[in-house]
Order: structure tokens, then sequence, then C-alpha cells
């Protein structure tokens, strides 16, 4: 089942099931507890971000060839850093510059979002997939300048400025996605292919992550885990392709959809 958030004419967040046909019928209640699905057509006015998390967790160099492109290795412990609640953004708003930050070098991050069901704390990787609502796609807008060179080794402030987590189109939830390690993943920028990947490629896959950032530590439902993004990055190329004013970015996931974000200036 694919699941859209979305604001009606009226000013009110629903939930809404689209239908294999395209209809997209409007649902009591949220994806993590009791809902039922309608028979009344949504009345959808602007698409959301498919949830807004409690806490968003990314997961760093998690991709054999991407790793491999920037000179990175995963190490014994996959690299886990955070993005606050100001940087989710919606399918089709703007991903802005942040000029006053004085940012040269954005870049893209097309990556898996596992969206976490129940609460859960300290699971197995074999129990890891019962605890999860969802999935869907997230762009883990990056500004490399300040993760790389002025962020004191952290990464969170280059990860963190306001629009860096697109999320959408939709939450696909589990029966529809039985396996997540086998994913094609596309990254388009104005049209061309920039990263075309495999889930299977991750160093990690998605049961061993909810099992590693679940130890000793609750996710709550409503947490969003970036799962990392295959080889392709801007920072990569030769020469580097920085996100400029204009600029559109598609991610793709199979199963899931695409989602588009322009790039604008603030």
């Amino acid at each position: 089942m694919k699941l859209i958030r979305y604001l009606d004419h009226a000013g009110k967040t629903n939930y809404a099931a689209e239908q294999a046909g395209g209809a997209q019928l409007r649902m009591e209640g949220d994806p993590f507890g009791k809902n039922r699905v309608t028979q009344e057509t949504a009345n959808v006015a602007k698409v959301l971000a498919p949830v807004l998390p409690v806490m968003t967790w990314c997961i760093g160099q998690n991709y054999r060839r991407h790793a491999d492109e920037v000179g990175m290795t995963s190490g014994d412990y996959p690299v886990a850093f955070v993005k606050g609640p100001n940087c989710v953004q919606d399918p089709g708003a703007p991903i802005i510059i942040p000029e006053r930050a004085g940012t040269a070098e954005l870049d893209y991050e097309g990556e898996l979002v596992v969206i976490i069901g129940k609460a859960c704390k300290d699971v197995t990787r074999d129990h890891a997939l019962e605890y999860v609502a969802g999935y869907t796609c997230g762009n883990d807008v990056s500004a490399r300048d300040w993760q790389l060179k002025k962020g004191g080794s952290q990464w969170c402030r280059g990860k963190s400025f306001d629009t860096f987590a697109p999320l959408g189109p939709c939450l696909v939830t589990p029966e529809s996605i039985p396996d997540p390690s086998n994913l094609g993943i596309q990254t388009k920028v104005n049209g061309r292919v920039m990263q075309d990947g495999n889930t299977r490629d991750m160093v990690r896959d998605v049961p061993a992550l909810i099992e590693f950032l679940s130890q000793s530590t609750t996710l709550l439902p409503g947490t969003a885990i970036f799962t990392g993004t295959p080889h392709g990055v801007g920072m990569a190329q030769n020469p580097p392709l920085w996100l400029k004013d204009g600029d559109e970015v598609s991610i793709i996931i199979e199963k899931i959809g695409t989602l588009t974000n322009i790039v604008r200036k603030q």
C-alpha cells in the first residue's frame, strides 16, 4: 500500500491510500496506530512529506562503491549522524541554498529511508523488520564545505540546514516491500542520471541498521533512518557537480516512486 500525507483544501492534514487505478482514498488514523481506509476520495490540496520524523538518524558510507569514490571506509561500526526536524521538506517544495552560511558546495544524496512504526529497543536483526511502518525516498542534502572543512570534524552542521531532508512522495508499507535489500535507486539532476545503484550494495542492510541504532536506544514511532547513498554524488565528479539555483533533483526508488525538488536561493 502507498500512503500519502496531504493538506486538504480546508487546511487539515490527513493520510490517504493510493489505489491501483490512481484514486486516493482518505484514511482515518495514521500509519503508527489504528487506521482505516475509507471510500471517500481524498481532497488533496498539497502532498506533504509522508511523516514528520520524531528523530532522524542517518548512516554514512554505507554503500561500497560510494565509500570507494570518496576515499572513505565504513569501518567497524556504522557512521551515524542526525538531522534536525527543520530539515524536512515536502515533495515539490524547494531545497534552499544556505547563502547566509556561505555554502558553495551543495550536494545531493539519494537514499532509501526507513520509517519506524512501533517503539523498539535492543532489537535483533531477525526481528528488526517487524518494527517498520514503511519506506520512502529521501535526499540527504549536504553542504560539503561545512561537512568536511568547516564543521570541526562533525557532520551535523553540514547536513542540517533548513530543507536538507526532502521526503516522499509516499510511504510504502512493508507488505509491498518485504525485502528492502534489492531495490534500484537513482538520482537525476536536471534529467541526467547521476546515481544509479541498488540497495544490495549496502555494507549493512536495513535489519542490521535497526539492530545497531536500537542498541540501548529506544527508536520511537516516526523515527526516520536514512540508510546511506550509492555512488555518483556531486563531490565525486570531475570536476565536482555542485547544485545551483534552478536545478531539479529527483530521487527514484523502485516500488516507491519519485521525489522531486527544485534548488532555490533563499
